[in-house]
This record gives structure tokens, C-alpha cells and sequence, in this order.
């Protein structure tokens, strides 16, 4: 696999990391195809623009977004994107804190890798 893709999409996924912990929803949703959609843990699935408006109203905040363990697979112009990763913050006002595996499919659009399909398992402590 050619590695300058491969750190290309840690990159992204770091930088993601890094808007998700500004609660800033337009900077979160630079990395997000418009027909995005995450799975949560729980098997509910939300959009794109419902994800947007709970951080926007400050229903869902992090402060914390760490990504680590990445294992990247490049198709083309898909990558499948799996990492261990750590999330906090508040969710409608009661403090969280999920260690969890996610598993992010990006599609390049337009010369930028954009995130179509986010799916989150929480790992047992």
C-alpha cells in the first residue's frame, strides 16, 4: 500500500480529531460527505446535519478525541480507516467518556477525503 495515502488519512483523521474537541459544528463538518452517517454503539444511526445541530446547539460536546492503533486499507478513491479511539465530553448535560473501535469509510471527492460512514463499538474495559 502506498504509505503517503496511508499517513494522508491518519492525518485527516487526526485533524478530525482535533475540530471534534473545538465544538465548532463547520469545522466538524469539513470532514463529513454531505450523505454522511454514523452508527453509534448503541445501533442508532444519525445524519450528517442531525450530528451538526447537536453540537451546534451544545447538546453534544467533547473535550476530549484521541484516535490511536490506526489500520488503514486503501481501495482507490475508498479507504476504510479502523482505530482505537477515545471520546468525552457531555451528552445532553451528563459527562461521558466511551474507549471505543471506529471504523470510518472515506471517499475522495474532489481531491479531499471525506468521511461517508462512521461506526463506533464500544471496547470492554
Amino acid at each position: 500500500m502506498n504509505q503517503q495515502i496511508e499517513n494522508e488519512l491518519i492525518r485527516v483523521a487526526n485533524d478530525w480529531d482535533r475540530a471534534m474537541i473545538t465544538n465548532d459544528a463547520a469545522a466538524i463538518g469539513r470532514f463529513m460527505a454531505d450523505d454522511w452517517i454514523i452508527v453509534g454503539a448503541d445501533g442508532k444511526s444519525m445524519d450528517k446535519a442531525t450530528f451538526l445541530g447537536l453540537v451546534q446547539s451544545g447538546k453534544l460536546t467533547h473535550d476530549v478525541m484521541e484516535s490511536e492503533d490506526f489500520d488503514v486499507r486503501v481501495y482507490g478513491d475508498t479507504a476504510v480507516v479502523l482505530a482505537r479511539s477515545v471520546s468525552g465530553g457531555t451528552w445532553d448535560g451528563h459527562r461521558f467518556r466511551e474507549v471505543e473501535r471506529t471504523s470510518c469509510v472515506f471517499v475522495k471527492q474532489q481531491g479531499e477525503w471525506k468521511c461517508v460512514l462512521t461506526h463506533l463499538s464500544k471496547i470492554a474495559r
